[in-house]
């Protein structure tokens, strides 16, 4: 016989705003634990250092993650000029320092400016990707260090929003919109770098990934004062998870069709030509989201991947 698994049936997103000094998996868990969640998940990993947004997907949303994990993202981050550490942030060692040079305002604005566009960026030994079944920081604490291959990323925007450029600490504070496998530090540090000396980030905040921004979050302290229907109305449906997709509803014979694994024919006439990834569409029966299909040439909707809770009715509406 199956184990039954505990907890409650929710489906949804949790828009958390993840706090300083707390592992992406911790405030997963601690979330779930909140909500008595079956199952949970989370898109786009924070470091413990990092705080904002991070989307904890509830339920049959967890389906859908890896739509959010190709997202763009925002973020606000603290630049720290004349010296690096291992880790790339202020919570690492120091490896290497530099005398800042003389810099006015406009020389940061300029650089900043200048990494704007498509790059290739080496990623840091302290992160998450992997070598020979290891994750890179586990080799990095062991005082290892093996070859990488550069990532191309995309900074589509970056905004200079203060500098203090003098005194014992200088800096400046930035804004980046950048594409999926971004390291933030990794750009500073390569920032600092164009400056004439070495740098790390002392601050780093996700303010946006993909449709959901910093408006939509709440965090711990908030969750833990409300009582289950005010944390439940926190949780916005799985299908904004999906807004950058077009959305199509279904015929009751599409319905019918899909419910049992068929293809729905005829459902849009001349069918989707352009690029592969826009077509797929989020399918509804009535108002209610069902998943996502593949449209063919034909216009006939292939599915691809339906709520649990679709496939096991019973087609009645």
């Amino acid at each position: 016989m199956a184990r039954r698994r505990r907890g409650l049936p929710i489906d949804g997103v949790l828009l958390l705003d993840k706090p300083k000094g707390m592992s992406s998996n911790f405030a997963l868990q601690r979330a779930r634990r909140l909500y008595q969640a079956q199952k949970a998940g989370h898109t786009g990993t924070l470091d413990p250092m990092a705080t904002g947004l991070l989307p904890v997907l509830f339920g049959e949303a967890t389906k859908f993650s890896n739509q959010l994990l190709e997202a763009d993202k925002v973020y606000r981050t603290r630049v720290e000029l004349g010296q690096s550490t291992d880790t790339g942030d202020a919570e690492g060692e120091v490896i290497a320092e530099a005398p800042v040079p003389a810099l006015e305002h406009s020389d940061v604005a300029s650089v900043v400016a200048n990494f704007i566009g498509e790059q290739d960026q080496l990623p840091p030994m302290y992160s998450a990707l992997k070598h020979q079944g290891r994750k890179l920081y586990e080799l990095a604490r062991e005082g290892k260090s093996v070859d990488r291959a550069t990532r191309r990323i995309r900074v589509y925007d970056a905004r200079l929003l203060s500098a203090s450029l003098e005194g014992e600490s200088p800096g400046f504070d930035l804004e980046v919109r950048v594409s999926k496998g971004t390291y933030v530090r990794t750009l500073a540090e390569d920032m600092a770098k164009a400056l004439g000396c070495e740098g790390h980030i002392s601050q780093l905040r996700r303010l946006k990934t993909g449709p959901f921004d910093a408006d939509g979050m709440v965090d711990f302290d908030t969750l833990e004062a409300q009582v289950d229907g005010q944390r439940q109305a926190r949780l916005a449906p799985i299908d904004s998870l999906l807004q950058h997709l077009p959305a199509h509803r279904l015929s009751e014979a599409g319905v019918q069709a899909l419910r049992f694994g068929r293809p729905a024919r005829g459902e849009l006439e001349g069918g989707d030509s352009a690029m592969a990834e826009e077509s797929l569409y989020r399918l509804y029966q009535g108002e209610s989201f069902i998943g996502l299909g593949l449209v063919e040439p034909t216009g006939d909707i292939v599915p691809r991947r339906l709520l649990s809770t679709f496939v096991a009715g019973s087609g009645q509406d």
